[in-house]
C-alpha cells in the first residue's frame, strides 16, 4: 500500500487524515499544532518533525493548508517537502490556491523529479468527516490514477479536470457559485421574513423546485436555527474569492456578482465575523432589513 503523508491538520485536514488511516494507508503526518500532531498520532499515525521528514517516509504527500503562501513554504521553504522526497514522489496538494501558484510550485518540483497533483475539495467539514467530498484534480493522466485510490478514501467524487492548475480554477468556480447561493439564499429568507412569511416553510415549499440545491438545504436550517458554527470560515470563503478575482483580473474576465459578494464578505469581517460560517452572509442582508430570520416557535 502506498505510504502517504498528511500535512495540515485543521477543520478539513484533521478528518481526512483520519480516513486515510480508517482505509488502511500508513500515514505520516506533521502540523504545527503540537497537541493535534499528537492526537492523530494517539490515532495511528507516525509523527514527523518536519514537512521534509513527512516526504522522506511517503510516496504521497498530501498539504492542506491555508492559502498559496504556507502552500509554498511548506513545499519548497526550508525543511520543506521538496528537501526530503525521493523523485517521483507525488506532492498531492488538496488546498484552495491560485492556479497560476500550483503551476509554479510545480514547475520547481518537476526540476527535481518530484510530481504533482492540485486536487481541492468541496464540501466543507461534515464530507470531510464522513468521506464524502468532492475532488477536482489538476495534473497528469498517470499520477492521478496512482494517487485515485488515496483520494477515493477522502471523497465520492473525483475527477480530473486537466493538466495542473486546472483543478483550482475548477474550485475557484465552485467558490463562486457557493457564494452566489448562499447570498441568494439570503435575499429570498429575508424577503419571507420582512413579509411576515415562516422562513422555514418557505424553504420547504421551493427546496424541491428549481430553487432546491444542495446549498440551501446545507445552509437555510442552520441559518433558521441561528447556527453560525463554522462548518466553512467567511474569512476562508473571503481568501478563495480573493483567489478567483486575482485569476479573473489576469484574465480580463470580469466577475460583478463575486466582486460585489467579496465586499460584503469584507464588511462581515469587519464586523468580527471572518470565524463565522459562511452562512452568516445572511447577517449582511438581516441588517440591511432590520430583521432576523429564524424559524417561527410554536405559541
Amino acid at each position: 500500500m502506498q505510504r502517504i503523508g498528511f500535512i495540515g491538520l485543521g477543520i478539513m485536514g484533521a478528518p481526512m487524515c483520519r480516513n486515510l488511516l480508517k482505509a488502511g494507508f500508513p500515514v505520516t503526518a506533521h502540523t504545527r499544532n503540537g497537541d493535534k500532531l499528537r492526537a492523530m498520532a494517539a490515532e495511528g499515525a507516525a509523527a514527523a518533525e518536519s514537512p521534509a521528514a513527512v516526504a522522506a517516509a511517503s510516496d504521497v504527500v498530501i498539504t492542506m493548508l491555508p492559502n498559496s503562501p504556507e502552500v509554498r513554504a511548506v513545499v519548497l521553504g526550508p525543511g520543506g517537502i521538496a528537501e526530503g522526497a525521493a523523485p517521483g514522489c507525488i506532492v498531492a496538494d488538496m488546498s484552495s490556491i491560485a492556479p497560476l501558484a500550483s503551476r509554479e510550485i510545480a514547475a520547481e518540483l518537476a526540476a527535481k523529479s518530484i510530481r504533482m497533483l492540485d486536487a481541492p475539495v468541496s464540501g466543507g467539514e461534515p464530507k470531510a468527516i464522513d468521506g464524502t467530498l468532492s475532488v477536482m484534480v489538476g495534473g497528469a493522466q498517470e499520477d492521478f490514477d496512482a494517487c485515485l485510490p488515496v483520494f477515493k478514501a477522502m471523497a465520492a467524487s473525483v475527477v480530473r479536470v486537466g493538466e495542473v492548475g486546472a483543478g483550482n480554477v475548477a474550485k475557484l468556480a465552485n467558490q463562486i457559485v457557493v457564494a452566489g447561493n448562499i447570498a441568494a439564499m439570503s435575499e429570498a429568507l429575508v424577503l419571507a421574513t420582512r413579509a411576515g412569511a415562516d422562513p422555514d416553510l418557505v424553504y420547504q415549499a421551493i427546496r424541491g423546485g428549481l430553487a432546491g440545491s444542495t446549498v440551501l438545504d446545507a445552509k437555510a436550517p442552520l441559518v433558521m436555527d441561528g447556527r453560525f458554527t463554522p462548518g466553512f470560515r467567511i474569512r476562508l470563503h473571503a481568501k478563495d474569492l480573493g483567489n478567483v478575482l486575482e485569476t479573473s483580473h489576469a484574465l480580463h474576465a470580469p466577475l460583478p456578482l463575486t466582486a460585489q459578494l467579496m465586499e460584503v464578505m469584507q464588511g462581515l469581517m469587519a464586523d468580527g465575523l471572518g470565524d463565522a460560517d459562511h452562512g452568516a452572509l445572511i447577517r449582511h442582508w438581516e441588517k440591511l432589513a432590520g430583521v432576523e430570520v429564524r424559524r417561527n416557535k410554536p405559541s
